[in-house]
């Protein structure tokens, strides 16, 4: 997910164009983020003793709670999030959804070898690696936005795309996503962090395209 590298490339050649920010300089803000993006995080981080979240009846919850709290701290902190869920995969990208499938594949194998080895550490490392947003995923946190008051979209196709579009007409301040692939498809402002929880205490990364462009000497199509 992203450009490999890219975020350390711009912090080394245009340092200007990134600074840390803490949550409550964005009051008031409207902020689109990338749900499909959070919703991966949050099923990888969202745990207890190493597993994810479930009901009584074993259903994963780690997203519903991740959505939940990070939603609840976002409100808290004057911001009014607008969560884009990604439409239907674009056809250009069918050969990168084969390589994950392929990817996936060799993670099944290497954790069922390491599961018959007793490798806690290498079984949790795989079950991450695992780990795959689903429509149903989407569609219950599109359930629990709705309960919550909070508006969400659907993009035509990727979330990065209609999250650009949205801040370069002006309908939101900033893009918040982990994914790089963001400023190649032209959002003014990236921030990444965002919903990272707050006993992490990682800063806000706040980049400007305009300055990472000119830092890099390149034009947004060369990105």
């Amino acid at each position: 997910m992203g450009i490999l590298g890219l975020a350390k490339i711009i912090a080394d050649i245009a340092p200007t164009s990134v600074k840390e920010s803490e949550i409550k300089n964005y009051f008031g803000r409207i902020v689109a983020i990338d749900a499909s993006m959070s919703l991966y995080q949050f099923l990888i981080a969202v745990r207890s003793e190493g597993a994810q979240l479930t009901s009584i009846d074993g259903e994963t919850t780690s997203h519903l709670m991740g959505t939940l709290y990070r939603t609840i701290r976002l409100i808290e902190n004057g911001i009014k999030p607008l969560y884009v869920f990604d439409g239907k995969p674009p056809q250009l990208k069918s050969g990168e959804l084969a390589k994950r499938a392929e990817r996936r594949e060799e993670a099944q194998k290497s954790l069922e070898k390491a599961e018959e080895a007793g490798d806690s550490e290498q079984v949790d490392k795989f079950n991450r690696r695992l780990v795959k947003v689903t429509k149903h995923h989407a569609d219950e946190c599109k359930e629990l936005l709705k309960l919550m008051g909070v508006p969400y979209i659907e993009a035509p196709c990727e979330a990065e795309a209609q999250c650009a579009a949205l801040v370069k007409s002006g309908k939101v301040f900033a893009t918040a996503t982990e994914d790089m692939d963001a400023l190649t498809f032209g959002t003014n402002v990236l921030l990444r962090h965002m919903t990272f929880s707050e006993a992490r205490k990682m800063p806000i990364q706040e980049f400007h395209l305009d300055r990472v462009l000119e830092g890099l000497q390149l034009n947004q199509n060369e990105i």
